[in-house]
């Protein structure tokens, strides 16, 4: 039904936004790894509600419980279970909805296809959903300090931060930007000057009951080479239904993306160069480390589009569940821009993607 993800390290993620409870399982985890829940619990504390007048005042601690899977601190090979307990759902603010679907919400489609919907803040189409993806992610990044460690190769850096939001863009360089960079504005926007722009029209939207969208940029540094798997399962492929299965995500690249179409192949070929440890690298990084569908050991770099956020607190047309015209003015705790939030979502999915390649490059018999 869609709940999974994965192939060699696969999660299914449960629960709705305002049930009891959300999270995930993880199948796949090696056994004898040690997890450390603290670095789960501040990627979780990352994603939550809350922490800025940036976004959404839900009041949540999203702190993580693990069931199953662990004992003494140390894997055991079976299934991983976490859980986040739901403790500031507000299920009635939603009652206005009932007869009435949201404009650009899943409203509609889930009644279409499943002859329900679940009313209380979109149930499995939430963004609340991450917090397993994000659990399961803070996990993945330990599996691959482990296989560095194991391998005694660089471990792997995943940096994301707000790139754009509306017309304001950054300018950062993806060859230094740190996590400490990012997390040092609300925004998550490195660029000082442009994150207080950013702030200002994130602040005024709001004010004028309206919403923003924008751009995440992430790079992944110290990629071995040889992940990605012919011919369907390419990283590349594998990328972006990660991250076009996050909520309110209209469009993915790597490397330099839609803007190839207007280069030739002379300025788009990466031409290669002998490199320093023996193996070939390139002049230029236009395939984003990705070449057939495997990763040639260059920094992987993605850029993934976040709509406006659909619920925003202004008159919008819309239809009953009967098909009669109405005005709807949404009520509730929303994010007037999705973005800040939405970075360490990114970081999680690109890791579970990179962990679950990393295991299948092992059952090959090759050590990436």
């Amino acid at each position: 039904m869609g709940n999974s993800f994965g192939h060699s390290f696969r999660i299914t993620t449960f629960g709705e936004s305002h049930g009891g409870a959300v999270g995930v399982v993880l199948d796949g985890v090696p056994a004898r790894l040690e997890l450390d829940l603290e670095r789960i619990q501040a990627q979780l504390d990352r994603r939550r509600p809350g922490q800025s007048r940036l976004t959404t005042q839900r009041d949540e601690a999203d702190r993580v419980e693990v069931l199953s899977g662990v004992e003494g601190g140390r894997t055991t090979g079976a299934p991983v279970a976490m859980l986040v307990r739901n403790a500031d759902a507000r299920s009635g603010a939603y009652d206005h909805l009932r007869e009435v679907y949201r404009p650009s919400h899943a409203d509609y489609t889930y009644d279409a296809k499943f002859g329900n919907r679940t009313i209380a803040g979109g149930g499995r189409s939430s963004a609340r959903e991450t917090i397993g993806r994000v659990a399961a992610g803070a996990v993945a990044m330990q599996m691959l300090d482990a296989f560095a460690v194991a391998t005694g190769k660089p471990r792997i850096e995943i940096v994301s931060w707000v790139d754009q939001v509306h017309t304001v863009r950054a300018e950062v360089d993806e060859r230094t930007v740190t996590p400490e960079d990012v997390e040092r504005d609300p925004t998550r926007c490195p660029d000082v000057a442009v994150a207080r722009e950013m702030t200002s029209v994130i602040e005024a939207a709001r004010r004028d009951g309206d919403s923003l969208g924008g751009t995440v940029r992430t790079v992944v540094r110290n990629v071995p080479v040889g992940l990605g798997e012919p011919v369907f399962d390419r990283l590349e492929a594998d990328l972006a239904k990660a991250l076009m299965s996050l909520p309110a995500t209209k469009g993915f690249e790597v490397g330099t993306g839609f803007h190839a179409t207007t280069m030739t192949g002379r300025e788009h070929n990466d031409a290669f160069v002998p490199g320093v440890d023996g193996r070939p690298t390139t002049r230029t990084n236009h395939s984003g480390g990705v070449q057939g569908g495997i990763s040639n050991g260059e920094h992987l770099t993605l850029r993934t589009a976040f709509k406006p956020t659909a619920t925003i607190s202004s008159p919008q047309d819309t239809v009953t569940v009967e098909g009669e015209a109405t005005t709807l003015k949404a009520k509730g705790r929303h994010d007037p821009c999705v973005l800040p939030r939405a970075v360490p979502i990114v970081d999680a999915m690109v890791a579970l993607v990179l962990a679950d390649h990393t295991l299948r490059q092992l059952r090959h018999g090759v050590l990436p």
